[in-house]
């Protein structure tokens, strides 16, 4: 069983920088080849939506709420995934999650991850 444990959150100002980890448990290229992880977030009050994805060999999309202030990467030596966030805004705020597809095909911000973390709270202020 995959495991995805989330780290980094916490409180920044407008027009800051945080950066996100998701540790997972194995290593997702040795053990499935193919694989899809992404990072969703959740407002209160409001449903849950797509950030950023990155597939297994590297390519990522990203939300048009994020396009140019957050990257997705990955580190395969550490198991991890990041979410480096710039220019943070208010609306940005919500707890994150990192989520994981352990197959091939097409990485996309829908309803195709399989696995999901617990999340980390980010809170942005005015």
């Amino acid at each position: 069983q995959v495991r995805l444990v989330e780290s980094g959150g916490g409180s920044v100002s407008a027009g800051g920088s945080l950066r996100l980890s998701c540790e997972v448990s194995e290593n997702l290229g040795a053990n499935y080849g193919a694989y899809c992880m992404a990072w969703y977030r959740q407002a209160p009050g409001k449903e849950r939506e797509g950030v950023a994805t990155i597939a297994s060999v590297g390519s990522t999309t990203y939300a048009d709420t994020v396009k140019g202030r957050f990257t997705i990467s990955q580190d395969n030596a550490k198991n991890t995934l990041y979410l480096q966030m710039n220019r943070v805004k208010p609306e940005d705020t919500g707890m994150y999650y990192c989520a994981a597809k352990l197959s091939g095909g097409r990485c996309y911000l829908g309803p195709i991850y399989n696995y999901w973390g617990q999340g980390t709270q980010v809170t942005v202020s005015s």
